[in-house]
């Protein structure tokens, strides 16, 4: 009997198109009635284990994207300003067939191609409630093979343990999306990042796509955690960015001969380094609280898993490293402008007291 596998392939495609979008507002404007709590956990969770603001949900025709095959799709629009494009790929195949799939859809460049122009059209009418909108789009895209039904040689569904016993070396292939069977070092490597909660469930998280073994509420869950750690992820390249370019302007700006008088134009342009310094800090706040996981670990774990293995760690290092540089520019600069004002000070007393004592002896001269 040929194993049965049937799932949905899940093709995540984000971008950051504004600094915030007003959520009252973008549902007045689609007529969208306010989200339920999110995420919809499998097993009890406290209702603090949620979305702070849940994002607004709304299909959208795909059949633009001319991917050749039944897709389904919709857009959930982020209050920190990044909007997901989801696709879903149904399948029901075997294990070779969904290794190949899998390689044939990660990073497909017909889906990719066509993406933001149907993203940037369906947008369009929420225009109104973006708050500081973005003309160039960072975007990040991510794949999720979700696995709802996996059915053994023997007939019986297949446990977690059967499962990476047996097809530890497809799930690998999946994950990385690779048509070739990988070496045991990186096979181990992949598998490294899998969790499970039952004994019937699995989640292996990779750098462009992850593995789902779970039933469609508890895929759901752990799909809707992947595309968060996304949405982290594509926030923290942008503050990397814009800090980088901040920081470029005040290394120029201090290499720039002006004299004695330049220091007193520092104080405006540390203003401004502060000011952008701590934008990015309510903003990075915002969107680190926008999930709360304060009593599940499984999830907690499982976030921190999967924003981990995509790269939401190492950008945030990135920002927090800049974020201290700006905040030490800042202080040199205002201490610079201090020193030239108290040097400007002493010189106006200094003046002052000649210009008195000048007064007195030629007031008392014969």
């Amino acid at each position: 009997m040929p194993q049965s596998l049937r799932g949905s392939l899940w093709v995540l495609i984000l971008y950051d198109i504004a600094e915030e979008i007003r959520l009252p507002e973008l549902r007045g404007i689609l007529g969208v009635e306010g989200a339920q709590r999110e995420p919809s956990f499998r097993h009890l969770a406290p209702d603090y284990v949620r979305f702070e603001r849940p994002p607004v949900v709304v299909p959208v025709d795909v059949s633009r994207l001319g991917a050749g095959a039944p897709l389904s799709g919709r857009l959930k629009f982020f209050d920190y300003g990044v909007v997901s494009l989801e696709v879903e790929i149904p399948f029901d195949t075997g294990w070779p067939g969904l290794v190949q799939l899998a390689s044939r859809w990660i990073d497909a460049p017909e889906i990719e191609a066509r993406a933001e122009a149907l993203v940037r059209s369906a947008v369009e009418r929420a225009r109104p409630s973006f708050h500081v909108p973005y003309q160039i789009w960072l975007n990040e895209d991510y794949y999720v093979v979700h696995l709802g039904e996996a059915i053994g040689e023997d007939g019986a569904p297949l446990t977690t343990t059967s499962l990476l016993a047996a097809h530890g070396a497809d799930i690998a292939q999946i994950v990385r999306g690779e048509p070739l069977p990988l070496s045991d070092g990186e096979r181990a490597e992949v598998l490294r990042s899998s969790l499970s909660y039952y004994p019937n469930d699995l989640l292996v998280a990779g750098w462009v796509g992850a593995f789902l073994y779970d039933t469609p509420e508890g895929g759901l869950t752990a799909r809707q955690l992947l595309e968060y750690a996304n949405t982290q992820l594509l926030e923290f390249r942008h503050y990397d960015d814009l800090l980088t370019r901040v920081l470029a302007d005040v290394y120029k700006s201090l290499e720039r001969r002006g004299g004695f008088f330049r220091r007193w134009r520092l104080a405006a342009e540390a203003e401004r380094l502060n000011r952008i310094r701590l934008d990015v800090i309510e903003l990075a706040e915002r969107t680190d609280n926008a999930i709360k996981f304060l009593s599940d670990m499984f999830y907690a774990r499982a976030y921190r898993m999967a924003s981990e293995r995509v790269g939401v760690t190492d950008y945030r290092h990135l920002v927090e490293e800049k974020l201290r540089t700006a905040g030490e520019l800042y202080e040199f600069m205002m201490n610079s402008f201090h020193q030239a004002r108290a040097f400007v000070l002493e010189f106006l007393v200094v003046a002052i007291l000649v210009i008195e004592l000048g007064n007195l002896f030629l007031g008392h001269r014969p």
